[in-house]
């Protein structure tokens, strides 16, 4: 199935000021989820951000939080947001059936969050560049974990790309001057 951009929304997973540190290859993860969040806001797609436990690791960061859209940031102590009553009732708002999800951590928030969902009949797309955990090892057992599971596990430029559906024209120029090169 193809991710289409008037059905789908990018779901941001714990990208936190406290847990981002910890986690391998952090500059990256940032880079990559900032790039999406960019590129979603750039296309219109919406965008919802999770906060595990706030209170303990810090919200959202402000390099992510600048592109969010008011009210964009759900709580949640479920370490799913599929199993957080008001995380669901806030996707449900936005009426989307496709989630591209990215953050951290992939083999905890993200795994069980792209599973709940998958399993309540959402469409939903684990951005592989854009996820990342404490261990290297964790990331990828997870993602094999999702794919087994019959989640689909995908790249930026595939989002990217799906989302565009065509090249050619003023948008396409755009985006690919400033995002795919």
């Amino acid at each position: 199935m193809l991710i289409q951009r008037q059905h789908s929304a990018l779901l941001v997973i714990d990208i936190q000021n406290r847990l981002l540190p910890v986690i391998a290859d952090h500059e990256r993860v940032l880079a990559h989820c900032l790039w999406l969040v960019r590129l979603a806001q750039r296309l219109d797609v919406p965008m919802l951000f999770s906060e595990q436990y706030p209170q303990g690791l810090g919200h959202t960061v402000a390099e992510l939080l600048e592109h969010a859209p008011p009210d964009a940031v759900m709580e949640k102590t479920h370490f799913s947001c599929a199993a957080e009553p008001s995380c669901m009732q806030r996707m449900a708002e936005l009426q989307r059936k496709q989630w591209i999800v990215i953050g951290t951590e992939a083999h905890v928030c993200v795994l069980q969050t792209a599973l709940g969902l998958h399993q309540a009949g959402q469409q939903v797309f684990v951005v592989a560049d854009a996820v990342a955990s404490r261990q290297v090892a964790n990331r990828d057992l997870a993602l094999q974990r999702l794919s087994q599971a019959g989640v689909s596990v995908v790249s930026r430029e595939m989002v990217a790309y799906e989302w565009l559906h065509q090249a050619g024209g003023d948008e396409f120029r755009a985006i690919n001057r400033d995002f795919l090169r």
